[in-house]
């Protein structure tokens, strides 16, 4: 696997997209803020904090930060940053706007996402111009996919869809809870609903307990670097 594969799927962290195009909250979850500890073939690389806070105009911010501690990570100075602002619908989250950069030693890359949902249009730049198609209700962006579908599964979901804005196109994605598991992470253990995702061959797992958190508490993907993200810490006033 090359090194700009690796930090790709380093800096995507919880970006992974998990969605649901039903998910329905009675009301916005509290603000939060979640620190997760990253790993790459079982070694710590780095850490993540993922927040939600509202911004006082009807939308919300949901982020999520990543750097390299140890490792390759460390020694390019790999980070990231997604930043999404978000609108409530009928208590699930839309995306109005999405901000992606990685920044490395030997690369960067940057993506932003802009959804004008009175015109029904996504565009999308990286830098080489823009790409333009239409939206689909109840889109997010791969940023807010998970808190997405933590809510979904909050409602009693089992089974959760939804589409996601990626470069080109909206891609339509499904996930499902398949076990109950216990499962031990640095901020405890927990008994958790392992959801899969089943519209692709991209093996990786998360671990979600709705009834404490809108997001998973451990992830793990196999495709691009066999990473892992385990919860270290949750605060919600």
């Amino acid at each position: 696997m090359t090194t700009p594969t690796r930090l790709r799927s380093f800096a995507a962290g919880l970006a992974l997209a998990f969605t649901t195009a039903t998910a329905v909250a009675a009301t916005a979850p509290a603000p939060f803020t979640a620190q997760y500890q990253v790993l790459q073939d079982g070694q710590a690389i780095g850490e993540a904090t993922v927040s939600l806070k509202p911004l006082g105009d009807g939308n919300w911010e949901y982020s999520n930060a990543t750097r390299g501690t140890a490792g390759l990570a460390a020694a390019l100075g790999a980070s990231s940053s997604e930043t999404t602002r978000l609108r409530w619908n009928g208590g699930a989250p839309e995306t109005v706007s999405y901000d992606y950069r990685m920044n490395a030693a030997i690369r960067s890359k940057q993506r932003h996402v802009t959804v004008d949902w009175n015109a029904r249009q996504v565009t999308v730049d990286e830098g080489k111009g823009p790409t333009r198609y239409p939206t689909a209700p109840g889109l997010v962006d791969r940023n807010s996919a998970p808190l997405a579908v933590g809510l979904a599964l909050g409602a009693g979901r089992q089974e959760v869809s939804l589409p996601v804005a990626v470069r080109k196109n909206v891609e339509n994605q499904h996930f499902k809870v398949a076990a109950t598991e216990s499962v031990q992470v640095p901020a405890g253990r927990f008994q958790a609903e392992r959801v899969e995702r089943t519209d692709s061959d991209r093996a990786f797992s998360a671990w979600y307990v709705p009834r404490q958190y809108p997001v998973p508490v451990k992830l793990t993907q196999q495709d691009g670097g066999n990473l892992e993200l385990q919860l270290v810490s949750y605060r919600s006033p």
